[in-house]
């Protein structure tokens, strides 16, 4: 399986001037931390991290220091998240008929996510990891901040990363995404402006986005959790 990172996130929202998926967490940079699940996962055997070339230095002393030189790829990213996977699909490997795209933000996803998407998208043409909301969500008119409606929280699902999908589709709505100034937050919504299905693989409450520095307390808390589970 192939994977995609993208990784240009800033990290404003932590209150740092650099790229947030170098902050460390514990003894190890965010982005490490994905990339040794992916390591660890059965299926993947590609990795392809889109970034900014100004992070490039640190992002090969993360790989070495993993031990992953052979397996990792770094593919120069654009100016929107959309666009650097647009860029990070054009830079597979011509064989590859499958990929899996994953928030390197998202560090705590497992191994065992990996795998099950990755065996998920082998039989489907897109798929997200996603978990049921528990909250109840409130639709509010924007300005007045008036509630409108209150969706029926059986139907919604907390959409997370990896998203799978069958290359030549994604490339063809990427390509069809440029041509109608399409503007969205991931990959399955462009799938869904095109009419084609994605499906839910079941995430992992402890796959978080790490945005905040209480985001990133949290992440820490949960690895700590992990390693006395595993003791």
């Amino acid at each position: 399986m192939y994977l995609l990172i993208p990784a240009a996130g800033s990290g404003r929202r932590m209150g740092s001037n650099r790229n947030k998926l170098l902050l460390p967490l514990l003894d190890r940079p965010l982005l490490a931390w994905t990339l040794l699940a992916a390591k660890q996962s059965q299926h993947i055997h590609w990795i392809g991290i889109i970034g900014q070339p100004d992070d490039w230095q640190d992002f090969k002393e993360i790989v070495t220091s993993l031990e992953l030189t052979k397996m990792v790829h770094l593919i120069p990213g654009g100016s929107t998240r959309q666009e650097s996977v647009y860029r990070g699909l054009q830079g597979l490997p011509a064989i590859a008929e499958r990929v899996l795209i994953h928030d390197g933000a998202r560090c705590l996803a497992t191994p065992e996510l990996f795998d099950r998407c990755s065996e998920a998208v082998m039989n489907c043409s897109g798929l997200i990891a996603a978990i049921p909301v528990k909250d109840t969500i409130k639709v509010v008119s924007p300005g007045s901040r008036l509630i409108e409606d209150t969706p029926d929280r059986s139907r919604l699902w907390a959409a997370q990363t990896p998203q799978g999908f069958g290359v030549e589709q994604l490339l063809r709505c990427h390509a069809e995404g440029v041509r109608q100034n399409w503007e969205v937050t991931d990959d399955a919504a462009l799938f869904e402006q095109c009419g084609l299905p994605v499906q839910i693989v079941e995430g992992e409450e402890t796959n978080l986005k790490v945005t905040t520095p209480v985001d990133l307390a949290i992440a820490e808390f949960i690895l700590r959790q992990r390693f006395q589970t595993s003791a």
